[in-house]
């Protein structure tokens, strides 16, 4: 009697579990970040990077994209951030996917900063860092719904989630740092998105 109590809840666990595997096989389930309700979308967005070439959200059309927010005086999330996009990128080989840093504070993000910045993480050639005036960016933070540093007036405080969209410009997944934020978890919701 024990023995088929134990043999019918096992069969009920992976029934549970085969269940959950068809359910998540090829779905907004298989990204480890947290994932945003569907139909949401790359807002639309044209700025330079640190090389002052132009980098526009149509342009990264048929790339996974990861886009942050980050100070270059930041000491606390960003130079986590930095770092992990920077290994992350490195370990798919670039290619189809593409990584980019809007700034929170266009006054005090010099190129100089940005350049120290990107070299300090090892980052520089793995993450486009988009700068511009104030007037360019307001847009987009608002798009993005985040709180660049130049209104909360400090550097270590404002928006910095990691947005995963995929090669169709579909928002998938969302990593913070001291939550989901790892290289292991940006490599992995990287190469989902550039699935999709």
């Amino acid at each position: 009697m024990k023995l088929l109590a134990v043999l019918g809840g096992l069969a009920a666990v992976l029934a549970v579990t085969l269940g959950l595997l068809v359910t998540r096989g090829g779905t907004a389930a298989d990204f480890r970040g947290s994932q945003p309700p569907d139909g949401l979308t790359l807002p639309s967005f044209q700025l330079r990077d640190q090389d002052g070439r132009e980098v526009s959200s149509q342009g990264l059309r048929g790339k996974a994209v990861a886009v942050t927010f980050l100070d270059a005086e930041c000491t606390e999330a960003c130079p986590i951030i930095a770092a992990q996009l920077g290994q992350a990128v490195r370990t798919l080989g670039g290619g189809d996917v593409e990584a980019v840093a809007i700034t929170v504070d266009p006054v005090r993000d010099t190129p100089e900063r940005i350049e120290t910045f990107l070299r300090r993480f090892h980052a520089r050639k793995e993450l486009r860092y988009l700068d511009g005036s104030p007037a360019d960016l307001r847009p987009v933070w608002k798009a993005f719904a985040v709180l660049p540093a130049v209104d909360s007036g400090s550097s270590n405080i404002h928006s910095a989630p990691v947005r995963i969209y995929d090669t169709e410009g579909r928002w998938r997944s969302t990593l913070n740092s001291g939550a989901d934020l790892t290289t292991a978890n940006l490599a992995h919701d990287l190469r989902e998105a550039s699935r999709s």
